[in-house]
């Protein structure tokens, strides 16, 4: 009896840590989708609850979702393009402090978006920030540099350091720019998930 019991407590042990790994994840999804349903369903619960004389729940964040579902319609039509170019062209883009903000959201969130082809090229990996140690990075543009006479072409690489939405833009020559075979919505999952979804073996050229 007195062999089993550590026993009995290292399988107690591991079986409860292996719950860890499943709840945890759960529950903070859970909790985050909570929160976010608050937050949302607060703007718009005000005026149905005005309109009813009583409060409904998930009523503003069910016509939230419709909202967004109905511009995102527009938003892929020619017509609704255009129409939502001249709102931000003569409205969004006129206020001083809201258009720094707003451009700045809008290319960041662009570059992540699945009707983007042009923002994130490749997926490379880079000798960053010193020799010998190597980081993932998204390729985004090919500049030239001029000075004088000679020219060099130089590759754009945002380098994510919090997470994704964060992070530096540096350029580098192509010789130290290697190219993976990862596709860029494969890359962002490596990168959100803290590598942990980088496959064994990277094939790469320069």
């Amino acid at each position: 009896m007195p062999d089993m019991e550590p026993s009995i407590r290292l399988t107690f042990k591991r079986k409860f840590i292996a719950g860890l790994v499943v709840t945890i994840p759960v529950a903070i999804s859970i909790f985050i989708f909570i929160q976010l349903f608050r937050v949302v369903d607060g703007f718009l619960s005000p005026i149905y609850d005005y309109i009813f004389g009583k409060h409904i729940a998930g009523l503003g964040f069910l016509t939230a979702i419709v909202l967004i579902f109905v511009v995102g319609i527009i938003s892929t039509n020619v017509l609704g393009k255009k129409f939502l170019a001249q709102i931000e062209k003569f409205l969004f883009l006129k206020i001083p402090v809201f258009k720094s903000l707003y451009s700045s959201l809008k290319q960041l969130i662009d570059a992540f978006s699945p009707e983007n082809k042009s923002s994130f090229q490749k997926f490379v990996i880079v000798e960053y920030p010193r020799k010998g140690s190597y980081v993932f990075g998204f390729q985004t543009k090919v500049c030239t540099l001029k000075d004088g006479i000679n020219e060099k072409n130089l590759f754009a690489v945002y380098i994510p350091t919090n997470n994704l939405y964060l992070g530096e833009v540096v350029l580098f020559e192509p010789n130290y720019v290697i190219h993976t075979d990862i596709p860029v919505q494969q890359g962002v999952k490596i990168i959100l998930s803290g590598g942990i979804a980088s496959p064994e073996i990277i094939r790469g050229g320069k």
